[in-house]
């Protein structure tokens, strides 16, 4: 047995000791620690004593199988990577051995080069795989310990008042570190769509809470994804996109808020239905989140971020213009066109409070 290995511990389990002792050499020759047995109850009786990462088992051996060796790997060591090796392949028992956790199998006489390629990549898998198990482990962990922050939310907002919307609002952008201010612009170039498009005066200030607290779910999210300055991993999308959801459940739950809860849970789908959770599309998508969706991208683009400068408005214009019809409502688009620029400067600087903007 060699002494230390940065490849991984090995069992080979052969009734042969010819075939035991070349493989546990060859495979010390390229890094793994490689122990040996000669019956499937000596394997079992070494593993209680102690653990290794994968073993390579014969299937046809006197006494008990490698199949019964499997099995009771599957119930006594699950975390134990396997492989079977045969003589004679047959297909039955290559699918059953896969059924019951095997990571491959390898026909005999074996060929050392191969052996070496699939112990290799059945441990690069197996590690792969834990370690997108402890990832999504400390996400939950994570994500639970903003079950906390979600209850501070609930109390503010069954007030329901604009100040404590507002409040909350600036809370919400104090912790993402990179949208100060997010949330009350985006409220004021909201309300501005809406005046353009005939909304009501109680229809607007319906717009104007949703508007604050559409991004409520965030308090769900992790920091450590929240404010990640790179590129999220996949995994990272997914628990982001649901704070929709988490803000859904939220606010639905405050009656004097509930005719907000669509607006957050479809700020982020798009008229061409590509957008999520739910991939509306067209006027299946509430009317408060298609105007809010080209405000919520005016402020995007409009504004510094860590990882790059604000665009120009012209150019911010543009990209509007380009997504009418994928992103945007035709319509809503039609709307800002109306609107000049030095009046999106005007709310972008908050010269008018959010409220006063709307009833203008």
């Amino acid at each position: 047995m060699a002494s230390v290995s940065n490849e991984g511990r090995l069992l080979i389990v052969d009734d042969e000791p010819m075939i035991r002792d070349l493989l546990c050499a060859y495979l010390e020759d390229n890094g793994f620690t490689c122990d040996s047995s000669g019956s499937v109850d000596e394997a079992l009786l070494f593993l209680e004593r102690g653990s290794v990462d994968l073993v390579i088992s014969d299937l046809h051996m006197p006494g008990r199988t490698g199949l019964e060796l499997l099995e009771a790997l599957g119930r006594k060591h699950p975390q134990i990577a396997f492989l079977m090796a045969t003589a004679a392949p047959d297909t039955k028992t290559a699918v059953r051995a896969m059924r019951e956790g095997a990571a491959d199998f390898l026909v005999k006489p074996l060929d050392l080069k191969q052996v070496l390629a699939t112990v290799r990549g059945t441990l690069a898998r197996r590690r792969e795989q834990a370690a997108t198990e402890t990832r999504r482990m400390e996400m939950e962990r994570l994500l639970a310990e903003r079950t906390q922050q979600l209850g501070f939310a609930m109390q503010q907002v069954q007030q329901a008042s604009d100040e404590t919307l507002r409040a909350l609002a600036m809370a919400l952008d104090v912790r993402a570190s990179d949208v100060a201010g997010h949330s009350l612009r985006v409220s004021r170039y909201a309300a501005e769509l809406a005046k353009g498009m005939g909304y009501s005066a109680e229809d607007l200030q319906k717009l104007e809470h949703a508007s604050y607290l559409h991004d409520i779910g965030k308090l769900g999210i992790p920091d450590a994804i929240l404010n990640k300055p790179g590129k999220l991993s996949p995994e990272e999308t997914e628990i982001m996109r649901t704070h929709v959801q988490i803000g859904f459940d939220l606010v639905n739950q405050v009656q004097s808020l509930a005719a907000a809860a669509d607006l957050v849970l479809a700020h982020q789908e798009h008229f061409d239905g590509s957008g999520y959770p739910r991939r509306l599309k067209g006027e299946a998508i509430p009317r408060d989140a298609r105007v809010f969706a080209v405000a919520d991208a005016l402020d995007a683009m409009t504004s510094d971020r860590p990882y790059r400068k604000a665009m120009a408005w012209e150019a911010a214009r543009e990209e509007i213009v380009a997504q009418s019809g994928r992103q945007f409502d035709p319509a809503v688009v039609e709307a800002f066109l109306a609107i000049p620029d030095t009046r999106w400067r005007e709310l972008q600087a908050g010269t008018l409070p959010a409220a006063a903007a709307s009833a203008q």
